[in-house]
């Protein structure tokens, strides 16, 4: 598949920061929108869109926190880098351990270039998983879901809505298989695990 633009965006409520950090990544040929509060980032942009977010911890009004949050409720692909003092480094921890790609101490700009093509590439990997998801009718996607589960053809038929016969389910499983290039029950349950933004992977 052909790789799609992405954008990044910042959101930091420091002006002088904020410029700063739009001339580097402008200097790399990057994409780049900035937001100087997380409700102006929130308002503005497509959740459901590919892209990465370099988000200040510590903002005024809602905090890059509660954006994080919003986006995760929001099954958003977004991939997000914190901006963190030193006296956040404990939330941005956390804040990776709920999902966040990483954090970089501000205003260290070397650092942030550095974890950049990490955040990119998992961004444009989740472009391609979100296209593959979205050849996926609902009812494929919940069939997959209870596949990813472990649940056997019967039982899933059982607990779809309204409920059909096994050899419907077969039917799509097969169709599930080839939309995301698994090979079997096995490899859709790694695939579901490796996107849990999508909102789909087992607790």
């Amino acid at each position: 598949m052909k790789d799609i633009p992405l954008t990044l965006y910042v959101v930091d409520d420091d002006e002088a920061l904020r410029r700063s950090m739009l001339l580097l990544l402008f200097s790399q040929g990057l994409a780049v929108q900035a937001f100087d509060s997380g409700e102006a980032f929130l308002d503005a942009v497509d959740m459901r869109q590919p892209g990465c977010v370099i988000l200040d911890l510590r903002m005024g009004g809602i905090s890059g926190l509660t954006v994080f949050e919003r986006l995760r409720a929001a099954h958003s692909p977004l991939v997000t880098i914190f901006l963190s003092g030193h006296g956040d480094i404990p939330t941005a921890l956390e804040a990776v351990r709920r999902g966040a790609h990483d954090w970089v101490t501000k205003p260290d700009t070397q650092q942030l270039l550095d974890k950049l093509p990490a955040a990119i590439g998992e961004a444009r990997a989740r472009s391609q998983a979100l296209r593959q998801w979205d050849e996926l009718t609902p009812r494929e996607r919940e069939v997959a879901r209870l596949v990813g589960l472990g649940q056997p053809n019967k039982e899933i038929a059982r607990l779809l809505v309204p409920p059909c016969g096994p050899r419907s389910v077969e039917t799509h499983r097969a169709n599930i298989f080839s939309k995301l290039q698994c090979a079997n029950d096995n490899e859709l349950g790694r695939w579901l695990a490796a996107h849990p933004w999508l909102g789909y992977a087992e607790d």
